[in-house]
């Protein structure tokens, strides 16, 4: 007599389509989770600053001077501002200059993106000025910024680094405005102490 056959029998072995199926699925799974996923999921957004808040480099008030302004977030901007907040500065110098000065590196930065804005160029009282944006969808991740510096166009400590997250952007200010062309990463604090 046939012994009946069950689905659940212990003898089937797996086919190749299987195994294969298996083994890719699981290197998919082990790509993706050393990739991390979504990065970004864990960086904070920019957020509006006030006009009356206090530069917290230099306490200027922020919404009383033209030109770039940026805030810095930090994982614990407590242990750096005594207080739960991002820092927010006057000028994208007073960015660089705060944040150089921290023994702790913010989880993301932003300066004005004036690639997303539409910004007028005035005549101040030390020649022309780059006009101010605090709303929040004004600013842009410094990290993937181009800035203009020693161009003809101050923003709120004289000299500016006018930033740009369009190279072409960038590329027309220069050549309309003069001074040079910098990414992010090749500021450096001597830089921006030399434009304060």
């Amino acid at each position: 007599m046939d012994e009946p056959t069950s689905a659940f029998a212990t003898d089937r072995r797996p086919t190749r389509r299987t195994v294969l199926g298996a083994v890719g699925g699981g290197a998919l799974g082990s790509i993706a989770g050393c990739l991390g996923g979504d990065e970004t999921a864990d960086v904070p957004a920019p957020i509006s600053i006030a006009d009356d808040r206090g530069c917290d480099n230099c306490t200027m008030i922020v919404g009383n001077h033209p030109g770039p302004a940026g805030q810095a977030h930090y994982e614990d901007p407590t242990a750096v501002l005594e207080e739960d907040r991002p820092a927010q500065f006057c000028s994208s110098l007073c960015t660089y200059a705060f944040t150089f000065k921290q023994d702790v590196d913010p989880t993301v930065s932003y300066l004005t993106d004036y690639s997303t804005l539409e910004y007028d160029i005035e005549e101040g009282d030390d020649g022309p000025v780059i006009s101010r944006h605090l709303d929040a969808d004004g600013f842009g991740d410094r990290s993937g910024l181009t800035l203009i510096a020693g161009s003809d166009v101050g923003g709120a400590m004289g000299d500016s680094l006018v930033p740009f997250s369009d190279g072409d952007d960038a590329a027309a200010f220069q050549e309309e405005h003069g001074g040079d062309s910098y990414d992010h990463d090749e500021i450096t604090q001597e830089l921006v102490m030399s434009m304060m």
